[in-house]
C-alpha cells in the first residue's frame, strides 16, 4: 500500500487509455514478490475524483483509492507535504499546522485502511509505505487483527525536540505502533522514534523492540503516568522498529549505463557542453531539503575566487518539478533561477556557460548518460532519508571513475563511506571538497569508486525488500505458533517468493546467505 499506485495512466495518439508500470525502484523490488504471493497493490491513481474498479496489470492486482480535489489539497499537498514533510526534515522550512488538513488526513488514511481490510485474505501481510499513511497500521489492526502489518518510512524521523511540535504527535505514534515491524532509513531515525514512544507513552523499549501494553481486550493502553514496576507481568505486544536502508535496482542501472547508445549519448553530452575538463552534476527534485542553493553558492564563490574557471568546469543542474502548487516550492524555484541567472551573468562567456540549468525530468536512459558524462556528482542535501541519486550515480559508473561528493545528512552517507563527505552548511568545507574532487587523481577516483560500487551492487533494492519481508514473515510465524494456527499455503507461497529474492544478489548469483 502506498499513496500512489505503481502504474501510470497513459493515452495514445488515438485517444485510447491504458496503464503503464511506473519505473520506480519500489515497484522493481516488489513486483516479483507480489506475483509470487498473489499480491494486490492499493493506492491513489493520480487524478482527482477518479472512481475505478480494481483491475489486473502485468499479473498484479491493482486497487485504486479515490481522492477528491479537496482531499488532494488538504491531505496530500497540505498535511503530508506542508506539515509532515518539513517537520520530519528538521524544519528546514516552517511546517504549517491546520486542523482541517489533519481531519482530511484522518479521513483518507481510514479510506486506505478500509480498502486493505476489504482486499486482504485472512492472515495476509500488508506493507504500508511512507509518511502519507502513518495512521493506517492502527486503523487496519482494529479492522483486521488477523493481519501482519509492516510500515516503512522513506523519509527521516526527527528528534523528539522537533517532533514534539506536532499537535497530533500522539495520534501519529499510535498509528505507527499498529504495525508489527516499522522500518526506517537510518539507525538514528529508528532511535528517534523509540525515544518519542518513551517520552509520549512510557512504553518500554529494548534495542529495536517496543513493548506496547494491552488491556484485557487486547487494546493498547497509554502508560506514561504509570510506574514501570506496576506493568510487569501485564500483557503486551512487541513492535520491531529498526533501520532497513533502501537501495536501487543496481544491476539494472549498470546494464543501462553499459549500453552502446547510452555511452554514445554521454560522449555527446560532453561535446554539447564544449568538452570541459570537468563536468559536475546535480540531480534533484526542486525541493528545499536538497541544498541546491548551498551548492550554487559554493560553485559561484569558487568562480569568483578564480579557483575554478568556466572554460574548465561546467555545472549541470537538473531540478525536476515538484509540488508546484505549494507556495514554498514556488518561492524556491524563483530563488534558484535568480541565483543561476546571476552566476551565469557574472562568469559566463560567449563560448562557455557556468551552469546548465534544466527544470524538467528525464527518462532513465538520459539520466544514465548524464551520470556517465559527469566527473563529479554533487549531493548536498540538508536532510534526506536516503538519496537514491547517489546510489544511481555509483551503479552507473561501470568504468570505476567519477567522484561522489555526499552530504553527511543524507541517509546514503551511512553506507557510501568512500564518498567525499561534506556538511552543506559549511560553504568553505563544501568548496574544499569540490576542489578535491576536481583535482583527484585517476588512481584515487578508481579506488574510491570500486569500494562504493561493491556496496551498492551487493545491497540492492531486492535485498532491502527481502530483508523487510523476512522480518515480517518471522513475526507472522511467531504469531501463528503463539496462537496455535496452521501455516497456510498462501503463507508458504509468500515465504518462497521472499526467499527467492533474498537469496539472489544483484549479479544474479546465490548470495550464500
Amino acid at each position: 500500500m502506498s499513496n500512489r499506485l505503481p502504474v501510470d495512466r497513459v493515452t495514445d495518439a488515438e485517444g485510447n487509455e491504458s496503464w503503464r508500470t511506473s519505473p520506480g525502484g519500489l515497484v522493481t523490488a516488489l513486483e516479483p514478490v507480489m506475483r509470487g504471493a498473489d499480491g494486490a497493490w492499493i493506492g491513489w491513481a493520480g487524478s482527482a475524483d477518479l472512481e475505478l474498479e480494481p483491475f489486473s496489470n502485468d499479473d498484479m492486482w491493482i486497487v485504486p483509492v479515490p481522492l477528491s480535489e479537496e482531499e488532494i489539497a488538504r491531505y496530500y499537498e497540505g498535511f503530508s507535504n506542508d506539515t509532515i514533510w518539513p517537520l520530519y526534515h528538521d524544519v528546514i522550512a516552517p511546517p504549517s499546522y491546520h486542523r482541517e488538513w489533519w481531519e482530511s488526513y484522518v479521513v483518507v488514511n481510514r479510506r486506505f485502511a478500509e480498502k486493505a481490510a476489504e482486499s486482504a485474505a485472512h492472515g495476509a501481510t500488508v506493507w504500508v509505505q511512507d509518511y502519507q499513511l502513518q495512521l493506517v497500521p492502527k486503523m487496519l489492526r482494529e479492522l483486521r487483527p488477523d493481519l501482519t502489518i509492516g510500515f516503512f518510512n522513506h523519509i527521516p524521523f526527527p528528534a523528539y525536540g522537533i517532533y514534539s511540535q506536532l499537535p497530533w504527535r500522539r495520534q501519529i505514534i499510535e498509528g505507527l505502533l499498529g504495525a508489527d515491524v516499522i522500518g526506517f532509513q537510518r539507525t538514528a531515525d529508528a532511535g528517534n522514534f523509540s525515544r518519542a514512544v518513551r517520552r509520549l507513552f512510557g512504553y518500554e523499549t529494548r534495542g529495536a523492540l517496543i513493548q506496547v501494553p494491552l488491556d484485557a481486550h487486547g487494546v493498547p493502553t497509554a502508560t506514561d503516568a504509570a510506574p514501570r514496576a506496576s506493568r510487569r507481568g501485564a500483557p503486551y505486544r512487541t513492535v520491531i522498529a529498526r533501520h532497513f536502508p533502501i537501495s536501487i535496482d543496481s544491476k539494472g542501472y549498470q546494464e543501462l549505463a553499459s549500453r552502446p547508445d547510452v555511452i554514445a549519448r554521454a560522449k555527446q553530452i560532453r561535446e554539447e557542453l564544449g568538452n570541459p575538463k570537468t563536468v559536475m552534476l546535480g540531480v534533484d527534485r526542486l525541493d528545499y531539503t536538497k541544498g541546491i542553493g548551498h551548492r550554487l553558492k559554493a560553485f559561484g564563490e569558487l568562480l569568483a575566487q578564480g579557483k575554478l574557471s568556466v572554460e574548465d568546469v561546467t555545472l549541470v543542474q537538473v531540478a525536476s518539478p515538484s509540488r508546484e502548487r505549494v507556495e514554498t516550492y514556488k518561492q524556491l524555484r524563483d530563488e534558484i533561477e535568480l541565483t543561476v541567472g546571476r552566476i551565469n551573468g557574472d562568469f559566463g562567456t560567449i563560448g562557455h556557460t557556468a551552469i546548465q540549468y534544466l527544470h524538467h525530468g528525464y527518462p532513465r536512459e538520459e539520466m544514465a548518460a548524464l551520470y556517465l558524462a559527469a566527473d563529479v556528482m554533487l549531493v548536498t542535501a540538508l536532510r534526506d532519508g536516503m538519496n537514491l541519486v547517489a546510489k544511481e550515480y555509483v551503479a552507473a559508473r561501470f568504468d570505476n571513475d567519477g567522484v561522489l561528493v555526499l552530504s553527511e545528512f543524507a541517509g546514503a552517507s551511512d553506507e557510501l563511506k568512500q564518498a567525499l563527505k561534506i556538511n552543506p552548511h559549511d560553504i568553505e568545507g563544501l568548496k574544499s571538497a569540490i576542489l578535491q574532487a576536481v583535482h583527484m587523481t585517476r588512481a584515487e577516483r578508481s579506488r574510491r569508486m570500486r569500494a562504493l560500487r561493491k556496496r551498492v551492487l551487493e545491497y540492492d533494492v531486492a535485498r532491502w525488500s527481502a530483508s523487510f519481508l523476512n522480518e515480517l514473515d518471522k513475526v507472522r510465524s511467531a504469531d501463528a505458533v503463539a496462537r496455535d494456527l496452521p501455516v497456510t499455503a498462501e503463507v508458504t507461497a509468500e515465504a518462497h517468493a521472499v526467499d527467492a529474492v533474498h537469496n539472489t544478489t544483484s549479479t544474479g548469483e546465490p548470495s550464500g546467505r
